[in-house]
């Protein structure tokens, strides 16, 4: 159609004429048109547009006509009339409108994606969903997570708000949705809830009446991992069937990262139960005897690895507590499962703790009828108190002889010796008999001290002359800062290298006191 300057139609084809039927020639374009290319057309001419800039290009004016969308393009005649082209762009706008869109809600649920994953702990997990998708998604949403025994376990959270952690003794199957949503089964259609069934613990506190309610299943990794409830106000749109779908996307990202935090949750608590067993024990005084004992795996993040030691009290007093030390071959997790069953092949031998080479020779023999190729060392001594010292039998089935510290600081290494256990098929060992006076003290060690490499030139081994001689220096120290002082010195040798797994144990008799009398001089007696 074509209108001159004082917007009256001139001209206009067939086409028009049924998309505008009250324009016809002659007639102003006010009433006639939209409202919006009667503003375009005015506002061109008052720009100045229509004069002598026939042919110039400009930019379309848009609106909509009978509910279609339209792009006007103008185009000015050498006479000053503006011939307008009309032309229906509903589809193509569409099409912008759909892109954008999903556009949007890839870059959201990539951005979900990335809050989704970046923690493992199930209940942020839980939090993060209720807060992305009450921002993008509702008014309000809840997670719910499978009942723990009586309670159902909530995050609620409303747009603006923050999430908040409940537990509900409710019956989950009382919502139409929410139980079948919670054993996983297909989500029920929006329209099919009555949102004014919803129970009050399902809304936010001040949330108003509910228009629509979405409920889907958080699907996880083989077992459904909750349910997500969305929420809208009566006064907002209710749900679309494009809404929903998109809901259950986010719930697939939502439950596949609370799955992941759950299975990690449930390893993590066998994993700390079953590394818990495998740990050393504190040692303590026992029967009047001091022990101490340090561990250090090979790996600073590691917990437990090949090097072990436990202290097995008397069942009888008066009878000797056995003391256990060993170092199987290899490092990690591999080894520290060996150490384990080697912990508990020796526990169910306790009974012949009096008799050190039979209990070696069972041991050796279970190892050689497992599925385990790995050897192990062992160093078992038996102490008891007698007065105030302390009786030592020391038997080593293929271990570094321990060390005797004596009061003046002489070290003695015991006359004990054996073979590797796990490798003959007999064991051959050779026991020691030892007393420890007062102050005095034995130490049993693994080779992973004495073989520490390191030093000034980086590769030099510790050795067993300089742990001797660090050892003379501690004559008179208690037990505990016997094993403290070795250890700091193999870590100091080290200076951060690599190194095997460490482990120290200090057999130690009390040292004597006295008791003073009130003018703090005179000698009293033993204690």
């Amino acid at each position: 159609m074509v209108a001159d300057a004082q917007a009256v139609l001139i001209q206009r084809n067939d086409a028009a004429g049924l998309l505008l039927p009250l324009a016809d020639p002659g007639t102003t374009l006010a009433g006639a048109v939209p409202e919006w290319l009667l503003e375009a057309h005015l506002a061109l001419v008052a720009a100045g547009g229509t004069d002598g800039d026939a042919g110039v290009e400009r930019p379309p004016a848009s609106g909509t006509i009978g509910g279609r969308s339209f792009e006007a393009h103008p185009s000015v005649r050498s006479d000053g009339a503006v011939a307008w082209w009309l032309v229906d762009d509903t589809d193509h706008r569409l099409a912008r409108e759909a892109l954008r869109m999903e556009r949007e809600r890839t870059a959201f649920l990539a951005k979900a994606s990335s809050a989704l994953l970046a923690s493992l702990n199930l209940d942020r997990c839980m939090a993060v969903t209720a807060q992305l998708a009450a921002e993008n998604l509702a008014d309000a949403a809840l997670v719910l997570a499978p009942s723990r025994g009586p309670w159902l376990p909530v995050v609620s959270c409303a747009r603006g708000g923050a999430a908040v952690e409940s537990r509900q003794a409710v019956d989950p199957d009382e919502v139409p949705g929410l139980g079948e949503a919670l054993r996983g089964f297909p989500p029920v259609p929006s329209r099919w809830i009555d949102p004014g069934a919803a129970p009050a613990w399902m809304v936010p506190e001040g949330f108003g009446p509910v228009g629509s309610i979405v409920i889907t299943p958080l699907p996880g990794h083989g077992v459904p991992a909750g349910a997500l409830v969305l929420l809208r106000r009566s006064e907002s749109a209710a749900f679309s069937e494009e809404e929903e779908v998109f809901a259950r996307l986010f719930a697939a990202r939502s439950g596949a990262a609370m799955s992941a935090a759950r299975l990690y949750a449930e390893q993590a608590a066998i994993s700390e139960v079953l590394t818990r067993e495998l740990l050393p024990p504190a040692l303590h005084r026992i029967g009047g005897v001091e022990y101490a004992g340090g561990y250090r795996p090979s790996a600073d993040h590691e917990r437990v690895g090949g090097d072990f030691y436990d202290v097995h009290p008397a069942s009888v007093e008066g009878d000797p507590s056995l003391v256990v030390l060993g170092d199987v071959c290899g490092k990690g997790l591999e080894a520290a499962v060996l150490t384990g069953k080697i912990r508990n092949t020796l526990h169910a031998l306790l009974p012949l703790a009096r008799d050190h080479e039979r209990m070696l020779d069972l041991l050796n023999t279970a190892l050689l009828t497992s599925q385990h190729t790995r050897f192990a060392t062992v160093a078992l001594a038996s102490a008891v108190r007698r007065g105030g010292e302390v009786d030592l039998r020391l038997t080593c089935g293929g271990h570094p002889a321990p060390l005797i510290v004596r009061t003046d600081g002489t070290v003695e290494e015991a006359d004990t010796r054996g073979s590797l256990i796990g490798v003959l098929p007999r064991v051959f060992a050779h026991s020691a008999e030892v007393t420890l006076a007062p102050g005095e003290f034995c130490v049993l060690y693994t080779d992973g001290i004495t073989e520490a490499r390191g030093g000034p030139l980086g590769d030099t081994q510790y050795g067993e002359a300089r742990l001797r001689r660090a050892l003379a220096g501690c004559a008179g120290m208690p037990a505990e800062g016997v094993v403290e002082h070795v250890q700091m010195l193999a870590s100091q040798w080290l200076g951060g290298r690599r190194h095997d797994d460490m482990a120290v144990v200090v057999i130690a008799a009390p040292p004597a006191r006295h008791l003073s009398m009130v003018d703090g001089h005179t000698k009293g007696r033993y204690t």
